[in-house]
């Protein structure tokens, strides 16, 4: 995935500097012309697009708008595609199968934010231009750089999620929950 988001990324940088080079030198206006063609194959792509994740998993498009679960819900594979929007993920009482998950995030801008049992393993990969990550009180920027984060717990848990975003700008917050106490824990004496 890592290359072929570069891939994407990189020739789209291409095309926008050789269109502005070329409506500079034949004075045509490259971009009119090429927005409207991209516009077109954007429409073919999603009306004939591959699937990226199985055909089990659930698919959504959204323009703008907010993707919200919480409470007591079925986690399942899902894409998800936006042009600017949030993801709100609260799996703290979530039923979460065995194995592992993936939702892979398509988003021009993108706020991700994820609250999930520290028992649970979690792998997100990010790729974007600038991804901005907190990961419970860790903050950091990146730019140019994608961001990969693994927990602990991922190699050894039942449970897995993987995530795939990818986006212009994105905007990742990821809380651990600590697993619940089951109250058989000797008090500590002071």
């Amino acid at each position: 995935m890592r290359y072929n988001t570069q891939l994407i990324f990189g020739g789209l940088l291409l095309l926008i500097g050789a269109s502005i080079i070329l409506g500079i030198l034949f004075e045509i206006n490259f971009f009119a012309v090429c927005f409207s063609i991209g516009l077109i194959l954007f429409g073919v792509w999603i009306l004939v697009r591959p699937r990226l994740l199985p055909e089990a998993s659930d698919f959504r498009l959204l323009f703008f708008g907010d993707f919200r679960r919480r409470g007591d819900w079925q986690v399942e594979s899902e894409e998800i595609w936006m042009f600017i929007g949030n993801i709100r993920l609260d799996m703290s009482e979530a039923k979460i199968p065995d194995g592992e998950t993936t939702y892979r995030v398509i988003a021009f801008i993108n706020s991700f934010n994820l609250k999930i049992p520290a028992d649970v393993g979690v792998r997100l990969s990010s790729y974007a231009f600038v991804n901005d990550t907190k990961i419970d009180r860790d903050k950091k920027d990146y730019v140019f750089v994608p961001f990969v984060y693994k927990n602990e717990a991922y190699e050894t848990a039942q449970k897995k999620l993987n995530i795939e975003a990818s986006s212009f700008v994105g905007d990742i917050d990821i809380k651990l929950i600590p697993a619940p106490t089951t109250g058989t824990e000797e008090p500590l004496e002071l």
